[in-house]
């Protein structure tokens, strides 16, 4: 599953906005009151103007050799997050290294290392080193309800996890990190998990869907 465009919403634009491109040097694609778009490798990553907005989770790929430069690289712009005294965490199952820090929103951004992906770089660690937007938080009650529905929507199937409190659905280039919110909080914080809205536009097989989570419902859009 690969993710063309994520969609999320914030109160705070012009601060996300510099965020993203003072801070961690994106480019933006577009900039305008309601929204911003920025590009995240293969992704884009569209923020949209909801006074009312939560925060999420998502997660971006990097080269799976570069976890220890892009801490480094992340330490002099942003605060890490940790578990415990570890910057990096390590998903020895996953055969991966992820670092986490909050955007403008308190929205939970992970960097993640997936070795099995074969995608080590020489270039020296920057943003044009985010490959892709490869996690989604999908927050419900009812897990199993929620993988029928992708697996009916888009054919997809369990990465990792179960159906009592954490399930990754899909693979490695993308995952919907779904969470039963009252037994789980995210990691590594324990944040509060909120049913934050989103549009998703990805590719699975060739086929491109385009995904809404919004009122508690995951739901197909027809394409444009």
């Amino acid at each position: 599953m690969r993710v063309k465009e994520l969609k999320i919403y914030s109160p705070k634009i012009k601060e996300q906005a510099e965020f993203y491109s003072k801070v961690l040097g994106l480019k933006i694609v577009e900039l305008n009151k309601e929204s911003v778009y920025l590009r995240f490798g293969d992704s884009m990553l569209i923020i949209e103007y909801k006074p009312e907005a939560t925060p999420y989770h998502f997660a971006i790929n990097i080269p799976g050799n570069k976890d220890l430069e892009a801490l480094a690289w992340l330490k002099t712009r942003v605060k890490i997050l940790k578990k415990g005294t570890n910057e990096i965490q390590d998903f020895y199952s996953w055969n991966a290294k992820a670092i986490y820090f909050y955007d403008k929103d308190k929205n939970i951004v992970e960097l993640i290392a997936r070795k099995n992906l074969n995608n080590s770089s020489d270039q020296k660690f920057d943003s044009d080193l985010f490959l892709e937007i490869s996690e989604i938080g999908l927050v419900t009650l009812d897990i199993e309800k929620m993988f029928y529905k992708l697996k009916k929507l888009i054919g997809i199937e369990i990465f990792d996890g179960t159906f009592e409190q954490f399930c990754a659905i899909g693979d490695e280039n993308g995952l919907f990190i779904c969470i039963n919110k009252n037994k789980k909080g995210w990691f590594p914080t324990n944040d509060k998990a909120f049913y934050s809205e989103f549009e998703l536009k990805l590719i699975e097989k060739g086929i491109e869907y385009n995904i809404e989570y919004k009122n508690k419902v995951l739901k197909y859009l027809n394409n444009d």
